[in-house]
């Protein structure tokens, strides 16, 4: 069923997208429905869950609607429409570059995703790699919690009581209801994610190449500055070469000390492959959406496309649960343009009207969902404060993002004042956020701001690109231009590589076998609803792969979505170390489990559950679950 389901979201895309978008070549068509899929996969079984909970009978519902809407979308009694389908398999030369690029990009992350996210091995434990190590169990959390309760809207499963989630979890709804269906975690976990890559890489190439009016090569080396790129955090590493070959070969044994994530250095930005799109699915989904838009919005309002004006303002309006940082991103651009627009058009009503639409339109999906959810987690302590020159802590202001960004930085001012006019006002529409993100922290985390800053980063890429470009073409018949050129590019590239190749070797342990299989007797043998006390370790397998929730998670992931979880925490250490049966009470613990994280953190008092509850589950190896429902007496 998960299958037929996948299979009916990207029709429902398509076929909006081949239906609406007629004017568009078939890279942008394709684009678009991939867009519209992964919308549908996230809000559908999402709207469907208000009514019947997050079931496989709502996912199956939300499947039926896409499914509806793309036949809607069919030209019923129009058969000769379907000659373009065939003429649409056929390349021109205009696309070898985007498929070059946008192909490559692809292949990288398939292998980086398939070896990266619940790798198996042989004893039966599941790896991750460096980037995934952190944030996949909280994801998975999520996930599986979903699909296993069905309760919508979701609570942390990872903290007792009835606490709601307040991230973005719209990017978790299209995998739980995949997995919901019945596909296994894994597969549930990237496919979705392998969609919104493409949907990533090919939304930034379009844009690019709009940019550049339509020249591929501006729109590759864009592509590979803003995918690949990165500052010059490989001098670090460079440094002492001959004399200590060490220096060098750690970028790709030592964890987390790459040339744009070297954080005791100052070096903070990241590679966008390794650190943001493949760790974290909310801004993964969130730029698979806002990449489109911003793609339609470059349409709309310098190419004159201002229908596209009510598309776009749909898929802002489904913004805020998806990724909030890309509905908030959208929103400055949008907001300067609309500014343009209404100096330009001296406010008349006919060049304000569809952008006054497009507004209206976001507005009335979005507020909702900030209001219900989003506001109600940013006004927790941590959100919303001042701060400046975002999560530089040692450099001079210029010095650190000349180091991070590098020679991209340096040129941003030659290349604003090459561009053309609407490609310096889309660049200046981005600026704000910059501004913005130097003087305003939107998150616990200070360093979270990069998910804004580098939707600056990507208008910025785009001008920079056609800077260079139109250079090396100025330098037509000089000696020597393709090795400045080459050098040009390794400047801009080799960090970005180094790091690609430190995460493709990258190889850790996330679940041992032991506590893979103890989730597998959780999920098996326990209600969905059970609750369970467990160690506070962030890789957590009863919460990740079985979907129970537990007393208390990892700190790491509970204080950044700013939680109150000190009583709980306290709560966790006494019922290891001075356990009561009240408490075990007052905290609705259903069953115990005592492994190597729990004997490893913890002083455990086993004497305790061993001589009041009884064993459920024993593995042999010193991995045991507690029942104790029926409490013991005195």
């Amino acid at each position: 069923m998960a299958g037929l389901a996948c299979a009916a979201y990207l029709f429902g895309g398509l076929a909006l997208s081949f239906r609406f978008f007629k004017g568009e070549g078939r890279a942008a068509r394709l684009l678009l429905g991939g867009v519209w899929a992964t919308v549908f996969c996230a809000m559908l079984p999402a709207l469907w869950a208000f009514l019947w909970g997050f079931t496989a009978q709502a996912n199956l519902c939300a499947a039926g609607t896409a499914l509806a809407l793309g036949a809607a979308c069919l030209p019923w009694g129009r058969f000769g429409r379907t000659r373009g389908l065939v003429r649409f398999g056929r390349l021109s030369r205009r696309e070898v570059p985007l498929l070059m690029t946008v192909g490559l990009l692809c292949a990288v992350v398939f292998i980086l995703t398939f070896t990266h996210v619940l790798r198996p091995d042989a004893a039966g434990a599941l790896h991750s790699g460096q980037s995934t190590y952190g944030d996949m169990a909280m994801h998975l959390a999520f996930i599986t919690s979903l699909a296993e309760t069905g309760r919508f809207p979701p609570v942390y499963p990872l903290l007792a009581g009835e606490v709601p989630i307040g991230y973005p979890f719209l990017c978790e709804t299209n995998s739980a209801g995949l997995y919901a269906l019945g596909m296994n975690l894994r597969l549930s976990y990237i496919l979705p994610m392998l969609l919104a890559m493409g949907c990533v890489f090919l939304g930034a190439y379009l844009l690019f190449r709009r940019m550049a009016r339509g020249d591929a090569r501006k729109a590759v080396l864009s592509t590979v500055l803003f995918f690949v790129g990165g500052g010059f955090g490989f001098a670090y590493f460079l440094d002492l070469l001959r004399s200590d070959p060490g220096n060098f070969t750690r970028i790709f044994t030592a964890f987390y000390e790459t040339p744009t994530n070297y954080t005791s250095h100052n070096v903070l930005w990241v590679n966008p492959i390794c650190d943001l799109l493949i760790p974290q699915r909310a801004t993964l989904f969130g730029w698979a959406v806002l990449f489109a838009c911003l793609y339609l919005l470059y349409r709309a309002a310098f190419e004159g496309k201002t229908r596209y004006f009510y598309p776009l303002g749909i898929l802002a309006g489904c913004l805020p649960l998806i990724h909030t940082h890309s509905f908030l991103a959208l929103g400055i651009i949008s907001f300067v343009l609309f500014l343009r627009a209404a100096a330009k058009g001296r406010c008349r009503w006919g060049a304000l009207k569809p952008w006054l639409a497009y507004g209206a339109l976001a507005l009335c999906l979005a507020l909702p969902q900030l209001f219900a959810f989003t506001f109600r987690q940013s006004s927790a302590e941590g959100f919303l404060r001042l701060h400046l020159n975002w999560a530089n802590t040692q450099d001079e202001y210029l010095w650190f993002y000349i180091k991070n960004i590098g020679l991209t930085f340096l040129l941003l001012i030659p290349a604003f004042l090459h561009a053309d006019a609407r490609n310096r006002w889309f660049y200046l529409a981005g600026l704000p956020i910059l501004i913005l993100c130097e003087f305003v922290v939107f998150q616990p985390n200070t360093y979270d701001n990069n998910k804004l800053l580098y939707i600056w980063h990507l208008l910025g890429c785009g001008i920079v690109g056609i800077l260079l470009v139109d250079v090396y073409d100025r330098l037509r018949g000089i000696r020597g231009r393709v090795y400045i050129a080459a050098l040009t590019l390794t400047a801009l590239c080799l960090s970005g590589v180094l790091t690609l190749g430190r995460e493709a070797v990258s190889d850790y342990e996330l679940f041992s076998a032991a506590s893979v299989k103890a989730a597998d007797f959780a999920r098996e043998n326990t209600p969905p609803t059970a609750r369970f006390l467990a160690a506070d370790n962030h890789n957590n397998a009863i919460a990740s792969l079985a979907g129970r929730s537990i007393l208390c998670g990892s700190g790491s992931y509970l204080y950044f979505h700013g939680v109150d979880y000190a009583e709980a925490h306290a709560a966790l250490r006494q019922l290891y170390e001075q356990p009561t049966n009240e408490l075990l009470e007052q905290w609705g613990i259903d069953y115990v489990l005592i492994g190597a994280y729990e004997r490893g953190g913890y002083a455990v008092e086993e004497d305790f559950y061993a001589r009041g509850f009884p064993v459920v589950y024993d593995d042999g190896q010193g991995t045991l679950i507690y029942d104790v429902r029926i409490r013991a007496v005195g």
